[in-house]
C-alpha cells in the first residue's frame, strides 16, 4: 500500500501558533519568558551537563548562525533544497533558527537573550525550506541521510510530512537508528493532524508530543500508540531570524515543534554526560526517568513520559534484569518494531474515505441497478 502511495509530501511545521515580531535584543525578558527552564529545573541540569561534545542536526529551515544568542554554537551545515550547495545558514522563516534556540542557545551579555537546554552542544543545520511549507518528503530523507553520514547521534525534526510520503522515508528513519542515531520528530498539531504524521510514526522514530505550563497534554498535541515523550510546548519563547532593518528578531510558538527541540536537547544534555552509551540506552534513560502522566507506563498522551533532564541525569543505571520486554521504543532497535506505518501521515484518515466512498458508491450501484430492473 505505501507504493502506491508515493506522491510528493507537503511539508509543514509542527508549531501550532507562531507571533514573530522584532523586538530589542535587550535586558532580560525574554530569558523570564522561558518558563520551561524552571519547569524542567534547567539552573540545576546545568550544574551537572551543557551539553558540550555533542552535535545535534536540526533539520528545518535553515539557521541565523550567528544570532547573538546562537553565534559560535551553529556549525557549517549543507542545504538540502533543490539546487543545496549552502551551509544551512541563514533563515527566512525563522522556524529553523527558533528550534536550535531551544537546543542549544547560549544568551548574550549577562543573562540576556534566550537559553536553551543544552548550551554548549552544537548545531548542524540542514536546510531543507526556505520557508515554512516548501519542500516534500525526499528532503527530509535526504537530511536524515546527511546527518548519519557525518555520524550526528541526534537527529531533531520538527517538521512533519503528512498525507502520502515515500518509502524511502521510513526506510531513512530506520538507517538513522540502525547507525546509533535518535531521530527526535514532532507528533503533529490539531485539528491540522489527527494522527501523529511521519516521520514522528514511523518505527524507530522518537515521537514527541507537548504539554503546558502546568504539565498537562496540550489538546492541540496529537495522540497515538507511536508517542514516545513529552515536552514544554506551550508559549515557547526562543531566537529567530534576524532582520537587518530591525535588529535581533525572538519568536513565540506553540506545539509540538518546540516540544521535540527541548527533548533533543535533554538528550543532548545526556549524551555529553554519558557520552559512551548507545542510542538506545541514551533513550531508555529518557524514558525510564520520565514523569509518568496519565494511566501508567506509555499511553497515548504523554507516551512514556514527560522530560526530567535532572532525573535522567543523576539516575543510576538500568538494571539489566530490569529491562522491559514488551518490545517498547526504549530497549528495541527500528527493525524489531511493529510498522504501523503503511500509508503515512494521514493513513487513518485515507482509509476510512476510501472504505467509506466504496460503501457509498456500492450503495448507490445496488439502487441504480434495483431501478434498473424495474
Amino acid at each position: 500500500m505505501r507504493r502506491a502511495l508515493r506522491a510528493a509530501a507537503v511539508l509543514v511545521t509542527a508549531a501550532a501558533t507562531i507571533a514573530v515580531g522584532a523586538v530589542p535584543a535587550h535586558a532580560d525578558r525574554f530569558r523570564d519568558d522561558q518558563w520551561f527552564l524552571g519547569y524542567l529545573d534547567l539552573a540545576k541540569a546545568h550544574a551537572i551537563s551543557q551539553g558540550e561534545g555533542v552535535t545535534v542536526a536540526v533539520i528545518d529551515s535553515g539557521v541565523e548562525a550567528h544570532h547573538p544568542d546562537l553565534d559560535g554554537n551553529v556549525l557549517p551545515g549543507v542545504d538540502v533544497v533543490p539546487g543545496g550547495g549552502g551551509n544551512g545558514w541563514g533563515d527566512l522563516d525563522g522556524h529553523g533558527t527558533g528550534m536550535a534556540g531551544l537546543i542549544a542557545a547560549h544568551g548574550h551579555g549577562s543573562g540576556a537573550g534566550v537559553l536553551g537546554v543544552a548550551p554548549k552542544a552544537k548545531i548542524f543545520p540542514i536546510r531543507m525550506a526556505n520557508s515554512a511549507g516548501m519542500g516534500n518528503g525526499d528532503a527530509i530523507v535526504k537530511g536524515i541521510d546527511e546527518a548519519v553520514t557525518r555520524k550526528i547521534k541526534i537527529i531533531s525534526i520538527s517538521v512533519s510530512a503528512f498525507s502520502a510520503v515515500p518509502d524511502d522515508l521510513i526506510d531513512a528513519v530506520a538507517r538513522a537508528r540502525a547507525a546509533g542515531c535518535l531521530v527526535f520528530a514532532a507528533s503533529g498539531n490539531a485539528p491540522e493532524d489527527f494522527v501523529v504524521t511521519a516521520p514522528a510514526r514511523y518505527p524507530g522514530a522518537v515521537a514527541v508530543g507537548a504539554v503546558d505550563r502546568n504539565g498537562a497534554h496540550m489538546t492541540s498535541s496529537v495522540s497515538g500508540p507511536e508517542l514516545v515523550l513529552s515536552a514544554p510546548g506551550a508559549d515557547i519563547t526562543s531566537a529567530s531570524k534576524i532582520n537587518k532593518s530591525a535588529g535581533t528578531q525572538y519568536r513565540r510558538g506553540s506545539g509540538t515543534s518546540p516540544a521535540t527541540a527541548i527533548a533533543a536537547g535533554v538528550a543532548a544534555l545526556v549524551w555529553s554526560k554519558y557520552p559512551t552509551l548507545t542510542g538506545d540506552e541514551v533513550l531508555e534513560r529518557l524514558t525510564r526517568t520520565a514523569v509518568d502522566k496519565g494511566p501508567k507506563g506509555q499511553d497515548r498522551d504523554y507516551g512514556f513520559g514527560v522530560v526530567d533532564p535532572v532525573a535522567a541525569l543523576t539516575a543510576p543505571a538500568a538494571s539489566p534484569s530490569a529491562a522491559p520486554t514488551d518490545g517498547s521504543v526504549a530497549t528495541f532497535g527500528a527493525s524489531e518494531l511493529p510498522d504501523t506505518s503503511d500509508g503515512g501521515g494521514l493513513r487513518l484518515g485515507v482509509i476510512a474515505l476510501v472504505v467509506g466512498a466504496l460503501i457509498v458508491l456500492g450503495g448507490v450501484a445496488v439502487v441504480i441497478a434495483r431501478t434498473v430492473r424495474r
